[in-house]
């Protein structure tokens, strides 16, 4: 059975978000992902993990002012300064956290902006954050987004976040498959896995309509979870989802992949 890990951002939000890696726990996850660390301290975060024996999974590098629709600093030539900082910092919370994967939000591409310049310093950023994780083991991700969701975000297919991958040539730079993203974006999800799988070191999911938690619309899970065993995935699925009522509700599907969870 695929490894799950809860989305400690979209989960559980019923409890602070401290509380949550209990409930996580007791719900029968072995790891969690979450958006953002950085509004808590590194050790409190660590001491909850430990207290639940959870794995952290993933988190993101920070990504400018989230409520004002920033989503990712990898693009902008002017910030290229910030983006270093921030990896910086991603970097110093993931080894007190032991967490061995980041990802890397890219940026919403200004209407009428220079593309090719965006991609040059896209290029350069990871070049850079991948350098710099590599020191400490750590696995930088990126991740194409849908743009119904996030108008403009740079990078949107599959296909261009292999190129990047491909451009930027660090053996710890890898993908981040988002199967709710991609299936709004491009469909086609299984043959797009196996033909990108060296790459995928990271899965999340949601259904779709509404990004709900898995069959409550219409994306075959149980295909796509015994697919990914089949050809050999062993990394996280993220459950990066939004209950469409309680996270407990939610969970049934869970549920009925882990029987003895209460």
């Amino acid at each position: 059975m695929p490894k799950f890990a809860a989305n400690l951002s979209l989960l559980f939000n019923e409890l602070p978000f401290l509380d949550r890696f209990e409930a996580a726990a007791a719900a029968g996850f072995d790891a969690v992902e979450f958006m953002f660390p950085y509004d808590f301290e590194a050790e409190d975060i660590r001491a909850r993990l430990k207290a639940n024996g959870l794995q952290l999974a993933l988190f993101n590098l920070p990504a400018g002012n989230w409520s004002a629709g920033e989503r990712g600093l990898a693009i902008y030539p002017n910030l290229v300064g910030e983006f270093r900082d921030s990896v910086t910092r991603a970097a110093k919370y993931a080894t007190t956290l032991g967490c061995k994967q980041l990802h890397c939000l890219a940026g919403v591409a200004p209407v009428g902006g220079d593309i090719r310049a965006m991609r040059k310093t896209y290029v350069e950023n990871l070049r850079h954050a991948a350098h710099v994780l590599a020191d400490s083991g750590i696995t930088l991700l990126i991740e194409a987004i849908n743009t119904r969701d996030v108008p403009g975000y740079f990078l949107d297919t599959t296909a261009k976040a292999a190129d990047i991958v491909e451009s930027v040539e660090a053996e710890n730079l890898r993908l981040q498959y988002d199967v709710y993203h991609m299936q709004i974006m491009e469909g086609d999800l299984t043959p797009t896995i196996d033909k990108y799988l060296k790459m995928i070191a990271h899965v999340q999911i949601a259904d779709t309509p509404g990004r709900h938690e898995p069959g409550t619309g219409e994306i075959n899970y149980p295909f796509i979870f015994k697919h990914l065993d089949s050809i050999g995935y062993t990394g996280w699925i993220g459950c990066e989802y939004r209950p469409r009522t309680t996270t407990f509700e939610s969970l049934a599907w869970f549920r009925a992949l882990k029987p003895h969870v209460g």
